[in-house]
Formats: C-alpha cells, sequence, structure tokens
C-alpha cells in the first residue's frame, strides 16, 4: 500500500465515521426524545423490550446509545432493572440493521434498479438531497432531514473510498497472513473486542471489517471471531457510562457485558465443537460484506434466543456482582421525598437533547407541584398557625430553591450540545418558567413569615378579614390548579379566564384594605396589623402573577 492509498483510506475511514455521527445524531433530532420516552415507560415483560429495544436501535443506528439511555433510566430510578434486560438484548439485534445497509456496497449485477442501490451510484443522490434541504429548507424539520441524507450519503462514500483503498491488499502477503493470525477463535475476538472499544462503536466496527473484505482476503475463519469480539468491545461505552452511577445503573451495564460475554461464550463453543466433527468449508471462503451482516443478525439473535429465558438469572448475576442497594431496586436513604423527581435528570440523558429537554420538562413539573404545596401550606397557616407547620413551609421552600438551582445547572449543560430551533425555544421557556416557579415559593414563604409575624405580636384578623382572605387565597389556589394543567398539557383554552382572575384579586385586594381601614378608624384593628394584611396581599398578587407568566412562557 503506497502513501496516497493510505490517504484513501484514512480519509474513507474519517467520512464513514463522520458520516455516521451526523446520521445518528440527525435521527435522534428527528425522533424529538420521543423513542426514548417510550423506552422509559416500558413494561415488565421481556419479549416486548427485546422488540422495543430492537425498533430503537434500527432507528437511531446506535446500540450503545440505547444502552447508555438504559444505564440513566435505571440510574434515575425511571426503569426497574429487570425491565432492562429485555431491551439490552433487543439493542444488540437493532443494531445489525446498520451492517445490512453497508452490506449494499457488495452488489453486483446488471439490473438498473440494483446498480442503483450501490453505495457510489446513489450516495451522491442522497448528498445532493440533503443539501438542498440544509440551503434551502426553511422549516426546521426539513433541515434535519437533510442532515440525516447528508450524513447517510457521506457514510455510504467513506464506505465505499475504504473499500478501493484497500483493495491493492489483496496482493500483499503481509495483509493476507494477519488475517490468518486473526482466524485464531480467541485471537480474533481480542482484535475485534480492543477496535469496538476504542471507537465505542459496535456498527462503526463491523462497517471497516465490511470494507476490509472488498480485499478478498478475509476469510470467514477470521470475520467470525472478531464479530464477537466487536459485540464484547461495544459493552465499554456502557460500562464507561455507569462509572459514578447507582449500584442498579452499574449492574444494568453489567447485565450488557454478562449478556454478550456469555452469548459469546456459548455461540463459539458450539460452533467450534461442530465444526470440530462436521468441518465447515466456507470458513476458508473470502467473506463479503452480505455475509458479514448474515454472521452478525445470526450471532446476536441467537444470543437473545438462548439467553431471553435466563433474563433473571442475568440480573441475579449482576447483583452479585455489584452488591449493595439490595434486590430489585435501590433505596434513596438521605433523600427528602419531595426532591425525588431530581433523578429523572440524568448526565447520560444529555447525550440525547431532546430527550433530556423532556426530562427537565418532567422536573419542572415536580417544581411547580412543590410550589403549589408551599404556597397551600402558607394560605393554610393564616388560619391554623404552628411553629411546626412554618418548619414545613420554609423546607418546602428550601426543595424549591433546591430544584431551581439543580435544573438551571442541568439546562446550562444541555444548552451547551447542538440543539434544534424547537428545543433552543423550549430551553429559553423553560428557563422563564423555572425562574417564576422558585418566585412562587419566595413570596408563599414570605406570606408564612408575616403570618409568623403576627403571632409573635399576638395580633389576629377579625372575621370578616379571615372570610376575605380565604376568598382571594382559593383564587389564587384555581390560578395555580390551571397553571398545573397548562404546564401538563399547554392549550390555549385552558389559558382563558387567567385574565380574569388575576383581576379580581387586584379587585379583592383593593377592597380588603378599604374595609381594613374602615375597620381602623372604628378601633377594630391595628396598624401594624394593616402593613402585615397588605404584605400578605401582595403576596398573593405576586403568586397569581407569577403563575400567569408561566403560561406566558410557554
Amino acid at each position: 500500500m503506497d502513501v496516497f492509498q493510505l490517504i484513501g483510506m484514512v480519509g474513507g475511514l474519517a467520512l464513514f465515521l463522520y458520516g455516521m455521527h451526523l446520521l445518528g445524531e440527525g435521527l435522534a433530532k428527528l425522533s424529538g426524545g420521543r423513542l426514548e420516552a417510550v423506552l422509559a415507560k416500558m413494561t415488565d415483560k421481556p419479549l416486548k423490550g427485546v422488540l422495543l429495544g430492537a425498533a430503537v436501535t434500527a432507528v437511531i443506528q446506535s446500540s450503545s446509545a440505547t444502552t447508555v439511555m438504559v444505564v440513566g433510566f435505571v440510574n434515575s430510578g425511571i426503569m426497574q432493572l429487570k425491565q432492562a434486560v429485555g431491551i439490552i438484548m433487543g439493542a444488540n439485534v437493532g443494531t445489525t440493521v446498520t451492517s445490512w445497509i453497508l452490506s449494499l456496497a457488495g452488489l453486483e449485477s446488471g439490473n438498473v434498479l440494483i446498480r442503483m442501490l450501490k453505495p457510489e451510484n446513489f450516495a451522491p443522490l442522497l448528498a445532493m438531497a440533503g443539501v438542498v434541504f440544509l440551503v434551502f429548507g426553511k422549516a426546521e424539520r426539513k433541515k434535519v432531514v437533510g442532515s440525516i441524507l447528508f450524513g447517510f450519503a457521506v457514510l455510504m462514500m467513506g464506505m465505499d473510498m475504504m473499500s478501493a483503498a484497500v483493495k491493492p491488499l489483496k496482493d500483499v502477503p503481509e495483509f493476507t497472513g494477519l488475517f490468518v493470525a486473526f482466524s485464531h477463535p480467541v485471537v480474533g475476538m481480542l482484535v475485534g473486542t480492543v477496535l469496538t472499544a476504542v471507537i465505542q462503536s459496535s456498527s462503526a466496527s463491523v462497517g471497516i471489517l465490511q470494507a476490509l473484505c472488498a480485499t478478498g482476503a478475509v476469510p470467514y475463519s477470521a470475520v467470525l471471531p472478531i464479530i464477537m469480539g466487536q459485540n464484547i468491545g461495544t459493552c465499554v461505552t456502557a460500562l464507561l457510562s455507569s462509572v459514578g452511577a447507582s449500584v442498579n445503573a452499574k449492574r444494568a451495564a453489567f447485565i450488557h457485558l454478562y449478556f454478550n460475554l456469555i452469548g459469546t461464550a456459548v455461540f463459539m463453543a458450539g460452533f467450534y465443537l461442530v465444526h470440530y466433527f462436521i468441518p465447515f468449508g466456507f470458513l476458508e471462503q473470502p467473506a463479503t460484506a452480505v455475509g458479514i451482516a448474515f454472521a452478525h443478525s445470526c450471532f446476536n439473535l441467537f444470543s437473545t434466543i438462548i439467553l431471553l429465558p435466563f433474563a433473571g438469572g442475568l440480573v441475579a448475576l449482576a447483583e452479585v456482582s455489584i452488591s449493595g442497594g439490595g434486590k430489585g431496586g435501590e433505596g434513596k436513604e438521605g433523600i427528602p421525598v419531595e426532591l425525588a423527581a431530581l433523578s429523572n435528570m440524568d448526565k447520560r440523558f444529555l447525550e440525547n437533547p431532546s430527550f433530556a429537554l423532556m426530562q427537565c420538562r418532567k422536573t419542572a413539573q415536580s417544581m411547580l407541584e412543590l410550589a403549589e404545596t408551599t404556597f397551600r401550606g402558607a394560605f393554610g397557616l393564616l388560619f391554623d398557625y404552628s411553629e411546626e407547620k412554618m418548619g414545613r413551609v420554609r423546607d418546602l421552600e428550601d426543595y424549591v430553591d433546591r430544584y431551581e438551582e439543580e435544573i438551571n445547572d442541568y439546562m446550562s449543560r444541555l444548552g451547551a450540545n447542538p440543539l434544534s430551533e424547537t428545543d433552543v425555544k423550549e430551553l429559553s421557556s423553560m428557563q422563564h418558567r423555572v425562574g417564576n416557579v422558585e418566585r412562587i415559593a419566595d413570596y408563599a414563604l414570605g406570606i408564612a413569615i408575616n403570618r409568623g409575624k403576627m403571632e409573635k405580636k399576638k395580633l389576629a384578623f377579625s372575621k370578616e378579614a379571615e372570610k376575605e382572605l380565604r376568598e382571594c387565597g382559593n383564587i389564587v389556589l384555581e390560578l395555580m390548579r390551571r397553571t398545573m394543567e397548562y404546564w401538563e398539557s399547554p392549550d390555549d383554552l385552558k389559558a382563558d379566564g387567567m385574565l380574569q382572575l388575576e383581576t379580581e384579586i387586584a379587585q379583592l385586594k383593593r377592597k380588603i384594605m378599604k374595609n381594613h381601614r374602615k375597620r381602623l378608624k372604628k378601633g377594630e384593628c391595628s396598624v401594624d396589623l394593616g402593613f402585615l394584611l397588605s404584605d400578605i396581599l401582595l403576596g398573593f398578587e405576586k403568586v397569581a402573577q407569577h403563575s400567569a407568566q408561566i403560561m406566558d412562557a410557554g
């Protein structure tokens, strides 16, 4: 191989890997996090998990991304460990779709339609279509589709370049001798493991292997062990992702590892045992891209079929390997139940910004519910005060502050990723919403503090004032109820009447203060009580305003 062929091979590899990155990123944006959300709602049926895991991986073109997502689900408590097993198995099956697509490079026929399926013929057309969408498309969805088409074209062009560059190697004895060494099952498996661990993509390493087969010097005897190793090497991504995660998240990563290790051991033992008694003649034949895709699929299907009935055994093995945290779930000792929703924002989800944003929205909704609880507690204090209840309101307000801090930090890291225009707008809206929610809790605490001042000064509202405060506070609660409904499912109809409620609160505030002044003249109320009453009513008004602004931010 001369220097120009080496440059061609390296350039082809670069295009191949970049095209795969563009394709995966585009598909993730197009899914908008919806596929991952479906995974998060999985049932306990392993077979359904396999099918769903395979489907999602086939669409997003990355078993590593699916497995890392599963580790995140388990770490955040969204998914139980036993639910993860089927999805992990399905991800291994789904990733074989990539190798079948790449096998199109090996098609040979005089038929025009079949020739059009060859990358060298259709890739330029896809690239042109992708560029048209990217340059002239105004809608964001068209630009994402353009990115997918262009990424796929670059991927296939890179594959074609690699194949063309390595073809002369078929006459190089050192190259053919190298693959004779790889024919040893253990050596070939180690090579496949290391290669995949380095580039952290079994799809990419299988594609590279398919490109090398263009030389016609790579026998099936070398291909099979390398494919086995590639499935083990892809576990590295999930294992690295589990570093610093919960016990169950580590177990999920180990289930992925054990699934591939056991599947490889059983497959290789059975295959070579049969081969010992009944030699397989095809092993010495040159491998083809289609043959590699077939072998890749057969192995992963075989592993899934034989290990699916033992899904519980894989969970038990992972629990034995990673001790602590109990079985079937992991306690969250020391973490108040009010803060449980913070676990939705797992750092692993940041690799898929759309889904991470969805999780962020879910967490912020829990923050809003907590703020409403804070206001409800402060409102109740006005009529039934105790130091215990006062302390509870303070704790709730602290929890809301914790939510704001962690959500803003998560959104800051999320904003550092490439986002779609829709996600950028959603992120900006979320930042405004979270700020308004935090202010609601602040004003709720202010209401409670003012009630505490009344207690210290031994001041009390008149029956008439209490009645008016109840009326005003209930309108604020109604406004917050509508706000929470709107957050869960935005609908302009739900926002109707918000302005009217705000107006009612403002009018009632003026009425209450007017009545207070009348009582003050009659000597039925004090000036100090008037100041505190005014501050409490201002708190009501501000809570209402920030609730309305949450809808405006949406």
